[in-house]
């Protein structure tokens, strides 16, 4: 047994020119107040940066936009093969229309549909373009070279929506939540279009203006964008426009297409100028 429980422990120690209590990896003292701290950065005062949260860092991984992939070639197979896992759609639209009748509100069905026209090319395509040259103006007042970059993958984005979705609805020609024949003249219902141009319109539009804003609205746009595509896939289901997994199909398709946008295209475009 230790014959002086109450010493203190000898103080190493230290080398010429330097404080006892120097912190080792950021050379400012161990109990400075956090306040009076500087960090690694001189300009900011307080504690050292975070590191990346794990959903950006998520989100940036090329696993992200594989994922996305790897389930809408799940969803694909499931409804050419008309497999048991297409008894999700039967459930969510008997449990949608059970609460849709037990509320029996005038005004959510009003909304739901009215989410499910935001979907449609004649109101998204607008605010694509809209959004663009919005985007464009900030740009060219910025002093960027190539200012006007957000036009033309404005332009593609529009172009991709029925890239994607007209084969893949003659493809897979299933027919709606009610159950009618297709015509011989009609598409099928998967993937959802009204999804797909939501996403791609106004993702797209929040992409290219979100660098041009200040980081706090830039979060705000991207989460307020995110909102609005999910109430436009919640509005189909909702008013038995579509089934569930046409709506989730369209969520993943276009979200890998969002995904090389914000990783690749935008960030490229932005480097020229």
């Amino acid at each position: 047994m230790d014959s002086e429980p109450h010493s203190l422990p000898t103080t190493p120690a230290t080398p010429s020119g330097a404080t006892a209590a120097e912190d080792r990896s950021t050379d400012r003292p161990a109990h400075t107040p956090r306040g009076a701290r500087n960090g690694d950065l001189p300009s900011r005062p307080g504690a050292l940066p975070p590191a990346p949260g794990r959903l950006s860092h998520a989100l940036g991984s090329t696993w992200f936009p594989l994922a996305l992939l790897a389930v809408f070639a799940v969803v694909s197979l499931q409804v050419a093969l008309d497999t048991p896992l297409l008894e999700l759609d039967d459930w969510t639209r008997r449990i949608t229309r059970a609460v849709r009748r037990g509320l029996h509100s005038t005004l959510l069905n009003h909304l739901g549909a009215g989410l499910a026209d935001l979907g449609g090319p004649l109101v998204a395509m607008p605010v694509l373009l809209g959004g663009a040259a919005l985007a464009a103006l900030r740009e060219r007042r910025a002093g960027r070279r190539h200012w006007w970059y957000p036009l033309p993958v404005a332009v593609a984005a529009g172009l991709l929506v029925p890239l994607l979705v007209v084969p893949a609805k003659a493809l897979f020609a299933r027919t709606g939540p009610f159950g009618v024949p297709l015509a011989a003249d009609q598409l099928g219902w998967y993937p959802s279009g009204h999804t797909a141009t939501a996403a791609l319109a106004y993702g797209t539009a929040a992409l290219l203006l979100g660098p041009t804003l200040r980081r706090r609205l830039r979060h705000r746009l991207y989460g307020g964008t995110a909102l609005l595509c999910l109430g436009v896939g919640a509005g189909l289901v909702w008013s038995d426009y579509h089934w569930l997994l046409d709506v989730v199909a369209s969520w993943c398709l276009t979200g890998a297409v969002l995904w090389g946008l914000w990783r690749h295209v935008i960030p490229w475009a932005r480097q020229r100028g």
